[in-house]
């Protein structure tokens, strides 16, 4: 075994605190990685706080993990100690059924196990990046581009991908009008990613300071969503939405906003489900998705494009010790745009 240190939740209402555990030993096919940095993502807060049920403590979370690799397992052939690698929200999947044969590991039909709050092949939990290493199957493991700030790229892993897949997988191009709503931890990369595909892109907002923000990371135009006038006047022209929002709201108001044929997709996860009339989308042949993640390969593939076209997350560096107080700004919407946590600050 690895002896391992980290911050974790000992309960539900308990705060963050020094934990110590231990992973598994380094396999022949595992790499071992010293975490540089690992992103704040919401679902952290959920899960610490057991907001989705089946939480599993003690919880060290974190599954937006970038470090450098230390050591290599005798049949490891992607890696070498003292390259860049990350890690996301998945770790092992069963690898035979349908969906992990075609690259599609998040839907796996055996049972994925998440880089946290799951449980590993031989049943014991699995730890997350809020800590100074991992050891990860290099199959579950990402290169990253040289080039990309490294603190910066941690957000990637699961903010990146999850707006990343849906953009590429409903073939987001250059002409398109696309709409992202939110603009957050997720909406700020989707603004992006759809920017970098050549679409017009529309960013919906509440938040009349985040419109010069919007413009600032490339948004073609700005609407203010709680503004009638200036919904209507977008009504059945969108080919394609992205909805990140995971606080309650209105989807009707923009799936009547997609043309004939268009496609609204979520990716955020609002406490109470959405309520859609089947006429909004009868009327049209409209669509209404859903989007979880991506696949290893899609993963790796957004990180390449990442180094192609220098996109990474706007992020704010925090101290290990500033978490709870993070999760708290969190809440608040109070981020541009992600936290990202300093592993270096660990013991401090």
């Amino acid at each position: 075994m690895t002896a391992s240190r980290g911050y974790a939740a000992q309960t539900a209402k308990a705060p963050m605190a020094p934990h110590a555990f231990e992973r598994r030993a380094p396999g022949p096919k595992d790499i071992h990685i010293e975490i540089a940095y690992c992103g704040v993502c919401h679902s952290d807060l959920h899960q610490v706080r057991d907001e989705w049920g089946g939480a599993i403590f003690p919880m060290v979370p974190g599954h937006e993990i970038v470090g450098t690799v230390t050591a290599v397992g005798s049949d490891v052939k992607k890696f070498k100690v003292g390259d860049r690698a990350g890690v996301g929200c998945l770790v092992e999947s069963c690898r035979t059924c349908d969906n992990c044969v075609e690259h599609q590991e998040q839907y796996c039909t055996g049972g994925a196990t998440f880089t946290y709050n799951g449980r590993d092949k031989d049943g014991a939990p699995t730890y997350g990046g809020y800590a100074n290493d991992i050891v990860v199957d290099e199959a579950f493991a990402l290169t990253i581009p040289a080039g990309l700030d490294l603190a910066a790229v941690a957000p990637l892993l699961c903010a990146g991908i999850t707006t990343y897949s849906p953009l590429r997988h409903w073939n987001v191009k250059a002409g398109q009008k696309v709409g992202v709503v939110g603009l957050g931890g997720l909406g700020h990369m989707a603004l992006k990613f759809a920017k970098a595909f050549g679409a017009h892109v529309v960013q919906f907002t509440t938040s009349a300071n985040k419109v010069e923000d919007a413009k600032r990371l490339g948004a073609d135009d700005v609407v203010m969503s709680n503004d009638d006038a200036a919904m209507k006047a977008h009504a059945g022209t969108f080919d394609f939405i992205l909805d990140t929002v995971s606080a309650p709201h209105d989807v009707m108001q923009f799936i009547g906003l997609l043309r004939r044929d268009g496609t609204m997709t979520l990716v955020g996860v609002p406490e109470k489900p959405p309520v859609v009339h089947p006429f909004v989308l009868i009327g049209a042949r409209r669509s209404l998705a859903g989007s979880l993640i991506g696949g290893l390969a899609e993963t790796q593939e957004m990180l390449d494009f990442c180094g192609t076209h220098g996109i990474t997350s706007d992020i704010e560096l925090i101290a290990m010790k500033d978490i709870d107080a993070s999760f708290e700004r969190m809440l608040k919407g109070d981020v541009k745009y992600r936290f990202v946590i300093d592993l270096a600050t660990l013991d401090a």
